[in-house]
């Protein structure tokens, strides 16, 4: 896990540490002006040290030692974003902590299910990196019956003409008349409901129920629990590409 620093470092680091966001992410929030550094707008490539002050939207960032991961029972109708007025609700509405926390992976306003929330910037960027083929499961229920050759396209990988991309092969299993059972190691924008719907189907609900070791359990939606000890131990494992994680990658 990452360690406090004593020396300068690049900024867009910096802010991932703070677990404001990913390091991609901070590179488009120095280019729109929102961060400054001691008082002055934050140029890209920036290197700053322990004495330098750093602001977002005029904010000053404090980092910390402890690195907290929160598992999240993400209800329906709650939008994955930090800020965006048009969003009725977002996770910083619904999420009562005493760190601030990021999602490390999004879920779509009309879906529910598992969100993992942290202040670890590296930790988000090793499991939202489509190339370490973490697991992410969801259980999705259509409009029409479950069939066999249904499964199979799916699992077989679906051709997504709007995005202009082949689906990665994946575990796909019949867990009802209407609902299925689907292991995914892609994070593509709405990646479920355009596979369905590339197959005729209509994905109506939509729940995560595991992201890669971490599981739902028995949260109810808007609650969460805190990961620790062992579990925690293995999602980083998993995270720098070692332990259960691993076996995604029979899927490439």
């Amino acid at each position: 896990m990452t360690e406090l620093h004593t020396k300068q470092e690049r900024l867009n680091k910096y802010l991932a540490d703070c677990g404001i966001c990913s390091r991609r992410e901070a590179d488009r929030m120095i280019e729109a002006g929102r961060v400054t550094v001691n008082g002055r707008p934050a140029d890209m490539g920036l290197r700053i040290g322990p004495a330098d002050e750093v602001a977002v939207d005029g904010r000053v960032l404090e980092r910390k030692d402890k690195k907290v991961v929160l598992a999240f029972y993400k209800p329906v109708g709650v939008t994955c974003t930090e800020k965006d007025r048009f969003a009725e609700k977002t996770i910083r509405d619904v999420v009562d902590y005493p760190v601030r926390v990021t999602y490390a992976g999004r879920l779509d306003k009309d879906s529910e299910g598992l969100l993992l929330l942290t202040n670890d910037g590296e930790l988000i960027n090793a499991l939202m990196r489509a190339a370490n083929f973490h697991e992410k499961e969801y259980l999705v229920r259509v409009n029409r019956p479950v069939t066999e050759a249904f499964l199979q396209k799916m699992a077989e990988g679906v051709f997504l003409k709007d995005l202009n991309v082949q689906t990665r092969p994946c575990p796909v299993e019949q867990e009802g008349k209407f609902v299925f059972r689907i292991v995914l190691t892609q994070g593509l924008n709405r990646q479920i409901r355009r596979m369905c719907r590339a197959l005729g189907y209509d994905a109506q609900g939509i729940k995560r129920v595991r992201v890669a070791n971490i599981t739902l359990g028995r949260l109810k939606p808007g609650n969460y629990r805190v990961v620790e000890g062992e579990e925690l131990k293995e999602l980083y494992r998993i995270a720098r590409g070692e332990g259960a994680g691993a076996k995604a990658r029979a899927w490439r």
